[in-house]
């Protein structure tokens, strides 16, 4: 189970921490990734962290501006995302990923930013 939390409405230019509380399953053996979904648009790939926490990778539009990073002593993956901008807006949904498969889906948190 996935538990995505920390979400809000905030201003352009401002920050945030997501994280993301996993059970029932043994966190260190998986990669973990963030995905989000504005109104009407698909589902899209933001970041993901491997096992170890060692490789990384963003999507562009949020390199330098967000930071995946995780706890594996807490179960816990975080995003922090600085410089959010409108069209950061969406539902942001942690998954755990398991080779090349995104496996698990929490149920998201919504991020709202006003310009």
């Amino acid at each position: 189970q996935l538990q995505a939390s920390g979400g809000g409405l905030v201003q352009a230019g401002d920050s945030l921490r997501l994280s993301c509380a996993a059970s029932g399953l043994i966190f260190r053996n998986y990669g973990m990734a963030w995905f989000r979904q504005a109104p009407g648009k698909e589902r899209e790939f933001v970041a993901s962290i491997s096992s170890s926490g060692n490789n990384r990778q963003y999507r562009d539009s949020v390199k330098g501006r967000f930071t995946i990073s995780r706890d594996n002593a807490k179960n816990m993956v975080y995003l922090k995302m600085d410089s959010l901008k409108p069209e950061d807006t969406a539902i942001y949904i942690c998954a755990t990923k398991w080779g090349s498969q995104f496996t698990n889906w929490g149920q998201g948190t919504q991020v709202t930013v006003s310009s």
